[in-house]
């Protein structure tokens, strides 16, 4: 099928393209600048590297924001030699003129003072927006070393400076002529603020960029890297929109359709007394082989990853209209149990994304969507668009019923094997030689379990660790690969039934992570390749079964020593090559000096392991987190997917990489 063509205007979208008189009049201050500097934290969520970069999307949310409003359609993003940024867009530019309330000029007032900006009050210069809370550009601001920014607006070129921490070094004034219009902002950031690092990340920025790209049809994006001897270049530029986002998340999953299911459309509602506006929404729905659900929904671009009330009319839709479908193509007898959302879910990649005037969200961190008027507008568009899609497109709709009755028998299949694995009680599997052995504590914030691979490494663990707190849950063999197995084989695994019930939360989508009997799940396998096959298998496992206990931070990998020295009756431990050499280093040892390299975690004592991986006080441990469910899908799919391909690019881009290869 040939790519569908979806350029519209913004006022074909249904858009209201916001006023082209942007000025200071639109400029609302709310409060001033208030001790960003001294808890960061508050306002970007960490000052390690996720918090750095956090600080070149709030700019580039406010370029988005300006083809939100219909004026911006380039937005360049260049990485500078020495680790600064510099954001340009041909949006309208800053306003240059005085803001009554500040005294001071648009310009000015937008990066000193926080939650000021044009999308506030009932002038705003903005019909939509991301960054509603206003604190973007002045905390990027309080947060550098120094800022620079270049208005082209209304004929004039406008310049202003900014020091360390957002102090006005050099006042705003017109440097020349232009016929141009638009803002460029550079911003270096403060090095005794981001300890940990203050070098960005060019694949980072590249895939933020490439995604803002995706969501906001028609505008061109660019990536520029110009700290090397040649600089690296990528535009990212889809007027296909979230058709093309579909396609490529779906690539290496096996489509089982050609077409791209889209839905559009808009509604007018009062969305605060005598306040009204469209609120625009679309979604692109595709199916897959896979056995899992990729569902991603944006508000103004935002990636909600907690859901809320578009995903709500999401579900609503596709429920109502499938069925309904089913029932009448006789897919569905009379009596027989209506499918789930789960079943309709099941293999489909979905992209959903509205644009609100005055979006609400729960929680500062903008990750659930809590508008109630949004669910009804979706679930309205959804079901009219995907009704239309089935009856106007037959043989793809026998497709996607065919693999939904599939999902729904697998799930009734799985149901009896989850009551199986739930009949089986904690106090049963702990009698049994070689599985749980559980702590004596029943806090779930003291209590940690250790699944450990094999019966040797167990068996230490369970006689090395502290019987209060830490529990031990030996593993036999690998666990199946959760990414390429129906729900019913996976709950038939014999492995995997024993961590549920030791976990004890239950699993998606009925996971209850309130539930959970350990705080700390902690993944101890052995420094070799199997034991990262079966560490990467757990983690799929988690991600796609019981994804709460990452998200909210509940998930550690053990990192026991790689080496082992003994010098004159003393153990010494080193967890990597480095330390290694620090301690030849410390105890003058002669070349070939002999040490012990670890291959897996049966060849230590009891002893030795509580030394080195168990006790709290001298442990190390990496804890898993997630940061972008986006690019974990991406990474899941690729590496314990059915496609082999995007595993050899894999091995082909990071082999250099390699240290201590086992084979």
């Amino acid at each position: 099928m040939e790519e569908e063509k979806v350029n519209h205007s913004v006022e074909e979208e249904g858009f209201d393209k916001a006023d082209q008189n942007y000025d200071a009049s639109d400029i609302q201050v709310l409060e001033g600048l208030e001790a960003v500097r001294k808890r960061p934290g508050m306002y970007i969520g960490t000052t390690g590297p996720n918090g750095l970069h956090h600080l070149v999307w709030e700019i580039i949310d406010n370029s988005i924001d300006e083809a939100l409003a219909g004026y911006c359609d380039q937005i360049i993003v260049t990485i500078n030699k020495g680790n600064t940024v510099t954001v340009k867009d041909n949006g309208r530019g800053v306003p240059v003129d005085i803001v009554a309330k500040s005294g001071l000029s648009g310009v000015e007032t937008v990066f000193t003072i926080l939650h000021a900006g044009g999308k506030f009050g009932e002038t705003s210069g903005y019909k939509v927006s991301g960054g509603l809370h206003g604190v973007g550009a002045s905390v990027v601001n309080a947060l550098s070393d120094w800022m620079e920014v270049t208005v082209h607006k209304n004929g004039g070129k406008y310049y202003i400076k900014f020091g360390k921490g957002g102090k006005v070094t050099e006042h705003l004034k017109r440097i020349g002529d232009t016929t141009e219009s638009g803002t460029t902002v550079t911003f270096k950031p403060d090095p005794t603020i981001f300890l940990d690092t203050v070098e960005f990340s060019y694949d980072t920025i590249r895939d933020r960029v490439r995604q803002m790209a995706y969501l906001n049809r028609g505008v061109k994006l660019t990536v520029i890297d110009d700290r090397g001897e040649t600089p690296v270049q990528e535009t990212f530029h889809y007027e296909g929109g979230i058709i093309e986002y579909v396609k490529n998340i779906n690539m290496n999953k096996g489509p089982i359709m050609d077409d791209i299911i889209y839905c559009e459309g808009f509604e007018e509602v009062e969305y605060l007394p005598g306040k009204s506006g469209k609120i625009y929404c679309e979604a692109a729905i595709q199916y897959n082989e896979s056995y899992t659900k990729t569902i991603f929904s944006f508000c103004n671009n935002i990636n909600t990853h907690e859901g809320g009330t578009h995903e709500e009319g999401f579900r609503l839709a596709i429920q109502r209209v499938i069925n309904a479908y089913a029932i009448e193509k006789k897919y569905l007898k009379d009596g027989e149990e209506k499918y789930t959302v789960d079943d309709i879910q099941e293999g489909m990649t979905a992209i959903i994304s509205v644009k609100h005037p005055n979006p609400q969200y729960e929680g500062q961190t903008k990750t659930k969507l809590g508008n109630t008027e949004v669910r009804k507008i979706v679930s309205q568009v959804v079901g009219e668009s995907l009704k239309r899609f089935l009856y106007e497109n037959p043989k793809t709709a026998i497709l996607i019923l065919d693999k939904i009755s599939m999902a729904s028998k697998a799930r009734m299949a799985a149901r009896t094997a989850q009551e199986n694995v739930r009949r089986k009680s904690g106090l049963e599997l702990t009698t049994l030689p070689g599985k749980l052995a559980d702590c004596s504590s029943k806090n779930p914030e003291e209590c940690e379990l250790y699944i450990v691979e094999g019966n040797s490494a167990g068996g230490s663990a369970k006689n090395g660790r502290d019987r209060d707190t830490q529990a031990v849950l030996p593993l036999r063999g690998k666990i199946i690969n959760v990414e390429k197995a129906r729900h019913e084989k996976v709950f038939d695994n014999a492995e995997i039934g024993n961590m549920i019930v030791a976990i004890g939360g239950g699993v998606d989508p009925q996971f209850d992570v309130t539930k959970i009997r350990y705080h700390k799940i902690v993944i101890m396998t052995d420094a070799d390749v199997d034991g990262s096959h079966i560490r990467v298998l757990l983690l799929t496992f988690f991600y796609r079964y019981m994804r709460d206990l990452i998200t909210q931070g509940y998930v550690y990998i053990a990192q026991p020593p790689l080496y082992k020295v003994d010098y004159h009756g003393k153990a010494y431990y080193a967890y990597n090559d480095e330390q290694l050499e620090v301690i030849k280093k410390q105890l003058d040892l002669k070349p070939g000096y002999p040490f012990q390299r670890y291959k897996g975690l049966g060849e230590m004592d009891d002893h030795q392991l509580w030394d080195t991986t168990l006790n709290p006080k001298t442990r190390k441990m990496l804890r898993v987190t997630l940061s972008d469910a986006i690019e974990a899908e991406q990474v899941f799919t690729d590496l314990m997917g059915d496609e082999v391909q995007p595993r050899k690019d894999f091995i082909h881009k990071n082999a250099k990489f390699v240290k201590n290869l086992d084979i």
